[in-house]
């Protein structure tokens, strides 16, 4: 009895042995795994928005991937590691969030080139108009962009004017409206049209709709959906003509200390994830999100989509250029040349628009 005894003693320290082994097996198999760089990535939409759950996503995994899971990505919508969206390309630079998506114009005079792009009836689709705006970005706004790494320089499909109820179809139906506005050169195009235009982050529109603060709103189809706005506003002004109202540069951007610390062949990994490529990928995806809003809109009882004819449109252009003229003295008064940006935009939205 004694003999088996032991011979179960043995087994058992020996089944022991073998349990505290394989612990110390899985706890190393999971060092091994686990990421060696934590890529916090900021920015201020909903996670229901088309970039967060299509362009976002999938940059993550991507990057996940190729670097065979040593770079975790974060994302963190909605602002939820605190601040404001005009604090976002801060955040970035000083490190408190490794990655930001965030507006170009939220910090107005801070990039005064990159305005170009919120010149009324310039862009065209946010794919083409992002190719534009990376290659245009890349050679003028380096110097501002100090501190980050740009992931891509892109911009929002294209903008349209959406009010409660009010049909929009000449300048003078404009006058009296409190719309919110996205930009500097947009906010003055309303004005410019009788209105008062009413500066807010996106992410407060729906209050400011629902409070009665504003009566409408200037910003792209996929932003309604995002926002859940198609129950706030009911009216959506199309201009005629391949050029859109208006868009806004935009920026997905990396802390460059963040990306300097990290090794050649993880560098690599964010480089091969950065780029013109990423612009294009961006527009692609916001400009998709168009499609489903627009669809819905046909179909409501409640929504109608206001098309304007040729003529109609001239009217609200000729105002545009004004808006235009203007800027470029603007600029030309700060001592950047502003007639060469402009012609310099257009023909790279040309130039892209000419592509497959």
């Amino acid at each position: 009895m004694t003999d088996i005894a032991t011979g179960w003693r043995r087994l058992a320290a020996r089944m022991a042995a073998g349990v505290a082994g394989l612990v110390v097996a899985a706890g190393m198999a999971g060092q091994a795994a686990a990421a060696e760089v934590t890529l916090r990535l900021h920015h201020f939409f909903p996670p229901t928005s088309a970039v967060h759950s299509k362009y976002f996503a999938d940059w993550k995994q991507r990057v996940e991937s190729q670097s065979g899971g040593r770079i975790e990505v974060k994302i963190y919508p909605a602002m939820q590691l605190g601040g404001t969206p005009p604090s976002l390309f801060d955040q970035a630079r000083t490190g408190q969030a490794d990655i930001i998506w965030t507006v170009v114009g939220y910090t107005p005079d801070r990039f005064p080139e990159a305005e170009v792009f919120d010149l009324p009836f310039l862009p065209r689709s946010a794919e083409i108009t992002s190719q534009a705006a990376h290659e245009f970005a890349m050679k003028h706004l380096t110097s501002r962009f100090e501190g980050v790494k740009v992931i891509a320089a892109h911009t929002h499909s294209p903008g349209l004017i959406h009010t409660r109820d009010r049909e929009v179809r000449t300048p003078e139906d404009m006058k009296g409206l409190k719309l919110r506005g996205p930009s500097r050169l947009i906010n003055s195009f309303i004005e410019a049209l009788g209105a008062e235009p009413v500066g807010m982050p996106v992410p407060q529109t729906a209050e400011a709709l629902s409070r009665g603060v504003i009566d409408g709103t200037v910003l792209p189809m996929e932003g309604l959906d995002a926002l859940r706005l198609q129950e706030l506003v009911h009216r959506h002004m199309v201009f005629a003509g391949e050029n859109a109202l208006y868009t806004t540069m935009m920026l997905v951007a990396m802390n460059q200390a963040k990306y300097d610390g990290l090794p050649a062949d993880l560098k690599k990994v964010i480089d091969d994830n950065a780029g013109i490529a990423e612009a294009r990928a961006i527009g692609r995806v916001m400009d998709q999100a168009d499609a489903p809003v627009v669809a819905s809109i046909e179909k409501s009882t409640t929504n109608r989509i206001i098309a304007l004819t040729p003529a109609e449109t001239d009217r609200f252009r000729a105002v545009g250029a004004e808006v235009e003229k203007a800027w470029a003295e603007r600029m030309t008064a700060r001592g950047i040349d502003g007639p060469a940006l402009i012609e310099e935009a257009k023909a790279l939205v040309a130039k892209y628009a000419a592509q497959p």
